[in-house]
């Protein structure tokens, strides 16, 4: 049997369980807790930026153009003849110094000429001589024959001659002075003679000058149509010929950009006064020569709009290197880089700035859109005059959602600066593959 003992200890067994869970459900809802908040808030996403601060720019623009030589010359014959002499190994691209004696004419006929007129001189010289001799008789008698008539005048006033015997002795006297007068004459035309014939040797003496064809200048030649036993007349072209000692590139130039080189020039500077530079890429290297600007070019190009710029570069020969330089030849293609003095500016990679405006990360770490205003452009590189200053962090990469106002954490790429740097001043222009903290 049960007693009350027994059912007193047992409903104390059931009742204690009971009340702990209900104590447990009445509690809960004070220990619970929200969760953590690293648990709720995204990390920022990372962007890439340059901190920016003034560098070392060189405002340059590049243009093309093809190699010419800086002068040329044709060798026109200048007597006629047959060609009796040739420089051995003339052909196209025969290099010759200044004076070298490339081709002859035969001036045989020129030299007979000569020496006709050398005779013809020496008849003149033995007339001067024989007329010399008879100008003194003729003289004498015109003195004699004066002296005669006026003895015959006098006695004819006194009526001792008559006037028959007094016109005989003037008729003698006026052909004394008739064969005066003819003497001096023939002195003068002899002199026109002498005058004529001095020229006519002259002449002689400058054609055969022109037999021996020389190179005026340093040379290359280009074309040749003299052969021996060739028979040219004058005016006929033998050679054809580039100078060596400078070439020159007129390169295209986009109209507007060359004005800002010329803003970083000092006051008063003309195109003349910028650095030039030809470049020719190579396949593994670039090939560049120093040059010189010479001179505007005389109009725009219509179909290009742009504007030829003249440069020279001086013996080009002498600074070839085999393997490693060619030499500028004709109708070569080259880049002509046309640059101002070194100075300083704000740059930026010209995809960070687009529609005149860039990202910044503000001091607070959020993204900020800044309007810009951009001096000038160089291949990849924007100039910033406007809108941007020293210190400020400029997003070089945009992240894959870019919202004005949100959380970033700026990552300093210091490849993408370091080829700006490069670039502004000659190097390689590009942006870094990657970013280093």
């Amino acid at each position: 049997m049960w007693t009350w003992q027994m059912v007193a200890r047992r409903g104390l067994a059931v009742a204690a369980p009971t009340a702990l869970g209900v104590l447990s459900i009445m509690w809960s809802g004070s220990l619970a807790q929200q969760p953590a908040a690293k648990d709720t808030l995204r990390t920022p996403p990372q962007v890439r930026v340059i901190t920016m601060a003034p560098m070392d720019i060189i405002p340059r623009v590049s243009g093309y153009g093809t190699v010419e030589p800086a002068r040329e010359w044709r060798a026109v014959a200048r007597i006629e003849g047959e060609i009796d002499w040739t420089i051995d190994g003339l052909a196209p691209g025969l290099i010759v110094g200044a004076g070298t004696s490339l081709a002859r004419i035969d001036d045989s006929g020129l030299r007979l000429s000569l020496a006709q007129t050398d005779a013809q001189l020496a008849a003149l010289e033995v007339k001067d001589q024989t007329i010399a001799a008879s100008m003194t008789l003729v003289q004498s008698d015109l003195e004699l024959a004066q002296a005669d008539l006026t003895r015959q005048e006098k006695l004819a006033q006194q009526g001792v001659v008559t006037a028959a015997s007094l016109e005989s002795v003037r008729r003698q006297e006026l052909a004394a002075r008739s064969k005066l007068v003819e003497t001096q004459n023939q002195i003068a035309l002899n002199a026109a003679e002498r005058d004529v014939l001095r020229a006519q040797r002259a002449t002689l003496e400058r054609d055969l000058g022109f037999a021996d064809i020389r190179t005026p200048y340093d040379l290359r030649l280009t074309d040749v149509s003299a052969e021996i036993g060739q028979y040219v007349a004058r005016g006929q072209t033998l050679l054809a010929a580039e100078g060596t000692e400078a070439v020159e590139i007129a390169a295209q130039f986009p109209i507007g950009r060359i004005g800002p080189l010329m803003r970083a020039m000092a006051e008063g500077s003309s195109v003349t006064d910028l650095t030039a530079r030809i470049r020719l890429p190579a396949a593994d290297h670039s090939v560049t020569w120093k040059a010189q600007v010479v001179r505007m070019g005389e109009s725009i190009d219509p179909r290009t709009q742009s504007s030829a710029i003249v440069v020279r570069a001086e013996d080009p020969l002498s600074q070839a290197e085999a393997g490693a330089r060619p030499p500028l030849r004709r109708n070569m293609l080259v880049e002509v880089v046309l640059s101002a003095p070194k100075t300083s500016a704000l740059i930026a990679p010209l995809d960070a700035v687009v529609g005149d405006s860039a990202l910044v990360v503000s001091e607070e770490g959020k993204l900020e859109k800044r309007p810009v205003t951009l001096g000038f452009t160089l291949d990849e590189i924007a100039v910033v005059t406007e809108g941007l200053a020293e210190g400020d962090k400029l997003v070089v990469a945009d992240p894959s959602i870019a919202v004005p106002g949100m959380a970033v954490k700026p990552l300093e790429d210091k490849a993408t600066l370091a080829a700006l740097a490069a670039a502004a001043t000659g190097g390689t222009a590009g942006k870094g593959k990657g970013a280093s903290q």
